[in-house]
């Protein structure tokens, strides 16, 4: 088996505010996933924001460097100390598309110049090959060399140019593109049609996805795996149609009853002042306790370590044994 993503206990920490009142954040909290497979698959990240998602994209992708720890993809260390793949070879590997396409592209600059720097820069040995490896990579989103080329950004709609970024990380042939809310900007009747692309290119690019997101229902939909955080920390992990069927931690089961009583993706709930918050990254035990309904002393004082439970998946609950065994009773 391939291990296509592993992050062991990593870690990334941020100081804030001045040298009186400084604050120690911890925004990756021994972060330990694991996914092993011979297959393409899409893990998705999901949490409230401010969960840790972003940055430990961007620990991945090698624009954040971890405080400590290692991150494996594709049995490549990419992240932590000995980790230290060419450029080429890393761009060859991993690809980002990121939330705003419109922020991807320069207005200065045709959108077929980027397609042709990335194309050269990677894999193309004469302009020729460039122009195949794009005329592919376009076709494979449902578009054509003449729809983009001397084009600018504004000549484009959302969705349009979200797929020319994904066109644009697919010329390397990656074996994984992380996605960091992709469709977030884009208009809602466009969304599944990114959605299905990531299935279908999943499959006709045997390429991974690490899909960050706020909307569960595109993560049921899409997802082999699903790792929940909160400030930080992994909460709940494994596989996705069992933690969204039927969620063991406390926070996962808030997250699908919030969406329960919405027709909108959630956003970080209210009653969570910044202060608050703050305070929570640096909580020794459960960073959920403040929210949770079954938190007793000892979530004050022990952190709650992983609990495998049958149908594979990790849960970061001192309690998850006990919701177990109260869940089978009740069905």
């Amino acid at each position: 088996m391939t291990t296509v993503l592993k992050t062991e206990s990593l870690n990334k920490t941020y100081r804030l505010g001045g040298f009186i009142n400084r604050v120690k954040i911890n925004a990756l909290d021994e972060v330990n996933l694991h996914v092993e497979s011979d297959e393409p698959v899409i893990i998705s990240l999901v949490g409230e924001s401010g969960s840790g998602k972003t940055t430990l994209a961007k620990v991945i992708l090698r624009l954040v460097y971890p405080s400590s720890g290692t991150a494996t993809v594709y049995d490549e260390q990419v992240a932590g100390t000995g980790s230290n793949p060419s450029k080429n070879q890393f761009l060859s590997a991993i690809q980002p598309i990121f939330q705003n396409p419109f922020e991807a592209f320069s207005a200065y600059r045709s959108v077929d110049k980027y397609l042709q720097r990335t194309a050269r820069r990677i894999n193309a040995k004469s302009e020729k090959d460039a122009e195949a490896a794009i005329e592919d990579a376009l076709a494979s989103v449902g578009l054509k060399y003449q729809d983009v080329k001397g084009k600018y950004r504004n000549q484009f709609s959302g969705g349009e140019l979200q797929r020319i970024s994904i066109a644009r990380a697919l010329i390397p042939r990656p074996k994984m593109i992380i996605a960091d809310e992709p469709v977030s900007m884009i208009d809602a009747s466009l969304r599944m049609n990114i959605i299905n692309l990531f299935l279908s290119l999943k499959e006709d690019y045997n390429t991974s996805f690490l899909y960050i997101t706020h909307d569960l229902a595109t993560a049921y939909y899409v997802s082999d795996y699903i790792a929940v955080m909160y400030r930080g920390s992994i909460v709940e992990f494994g596989d996705a149609k069992s933690i969204l069927t039927r969620p063991v931690h406390p926070y996962t089961q808030l997250l699908l009853d919030s969406i329960a009583l919405t027709d909108r993706k959630w956003e970080r709930t209210q009653h969570g002042a910044a202060d608050i918050e703050a305070k929570e990254f640096q909580f020794t035990g459960c960073r959920f306790r403040n929210r949770c309904p079954l938190a007793e002393d000892i979530c004050k004082h022990e952190r709650p370590q992983a609990i495998s439970l049958p149908d594979g998946r990790d849960v970061y609950c001192h309690f998850a044994e006990e919701t177990i065994q109260k869940m089978e009773i009740t069905t």
